[in-house]
């Protein structure tokens, strides 16, 4: 039987099951009235899609897709009955729903809490069974004594919504935590590949029954039980390494055709982290193509911050050409205060450069 703990409140699935757990606060209150729905055997959920394989909307979920994704991260990870589950993310998207249908159907004890930059900071428990988080989330924890500690003791973490910079792959390979890299989507139902984060590159291992394999311009197709077994064609390009497993290397409407050489930022990106970090430290940035009439894009770089540092930028450049050739070069740098993100957390990079125009 599974039970939830918000604070020091604890709801047995009976009382969840009947509908007669009330919280003053509205997101603990939501949460309990999806577990009441699902206890009670609801057959669909409407839940705003992450935009992955088309324009964001509301989807239909059906509760066996639900159920077959519970089912098969179990698998993977060999969750033991009754296991300890944190839930710290929104509760209104996907991901949040699936970490309650997680715990409901596995019997565990959930811990759940309001999202937050660290929700482990004001954590009494000293480990968890599961824990799934936003890159934001894992940064913000790894930063503190106390929250390191708990995702150390945890038996498993799997991190989605958005990649991991490489510099925090780096720190949580160092410290030896049991992480994973998600992939997935609102149309799959959360993650459909999970890769295991270590020093050797991200390499994607799809759940049991999962059937990948690409199109003619390389990109991702997907047929999976948590998807309704239809094949879903997304706009990420990945290397293929074998019928199980591959390599994501960006998102194929992010490339930038710059005087008819391709160039895919989401590669480049991560070789260039560590020179730019060096010069403007750890803030946000990401490469983009502008329109231009002679090359048809160039190539531009964005930084989340308010004002232009000429100085830097001079001395960055000069990092990048031993980096890359010079059709690779950023040929403008512009500063944005803060990036448009969606509401999952990931950077929502047109609008961001709309805001820059």
């Amino acid at each position: 039987m599974a039970t939830i703990r918000i604070e020091n409140r604890v709801y047995q699935e009976e009382e969840l099951q009947k509908g007669n757990c009330s919280e003053k606060d509205p997101y603990f209150q939501q949460a309990l009235n999806f577990c009441q729905q699902w206890l009670s055997g609801e057959k669909s959920f409407k839940m705003p899609s992450s935009g992955s394989t088309g324009e964001p909307k509301d989807i239909l979920v059906d509760r066996k897709q639900m159920e077959v994704s519970a089912a098969s991260t179990r698998r993977f990870f060999q969750v033991p009955k009754g296991a300890k589950l944190l839930c710290c993310l929104n509760i209104g998207m996907v991901a949040g729903k699936m970490m309650l249908v997680r715990g409901m159907e596995w019997d565990s004890e959930i811990y759940l809490v309001k999202p937050s930059e660290n929700p482990l900071r004001d954590m009494e428990v000293s480990g968890f069974d599961f824990i799934a988080m936003v890159p934001m989330q894992v940064a913000a924890a790894l930063s503190e004594v106390k929250s390191l500690q708990i995702l150390k003791n945890t038996q498993t973490l799997i991190i989605g919504g958005a990649p991991s910079s490489p510099s925090l792959i780096q720190k949580i390979a160092a410290h030896k935590i049991q992480a994973y890299q998600t992939y997935g989507m609102t149309e799959t139902v959360s993650h459909i590949a999970l890769a295991k984060i270590n020093t050797l590159g991200l390499i994607y291992r799809t759940l049991p029954e999962v059937k990948i394999g690409t199109d003619s311009n390389q990109r991702l197709w997907i047929k999976a039980p948590m998807a309704g077994k239809k094949t879903l064609q997304t706009k990420d390009l990945v290397e293929i390494i074998d019928d199980q497993s591959f390599k994501w290397l960006g998102r194929a409407d992010f490339t930038v055709n710059s005087g008819g050489i391709k160039l895919q930022p989401e590669i480049m990106e991560p070789k260039m982290t560590a020179d730019f970090e060096s010069v403007f430290g750890h803030v946000n940035f990401f490469l983009f193509g502008k329109v231009d009439e002679k090359l048809g894009q160039r190539l531009i770089l964005l930084v989340e911050a308010s004002q232009k540092e000429t100085e830097k930028e001079r001395e960055l450049l000069e990092k990048l050409k031993s980096l890359f050739d010079r059709y690779h070069l950023p040929k403008e740098i512009h500063y944005v205060k803060e990036f448009t993100r969606t509401p999952s957390g990931k950077i929502n990079r047109p609008e961001t450069y709309k805001n820059c125009l």
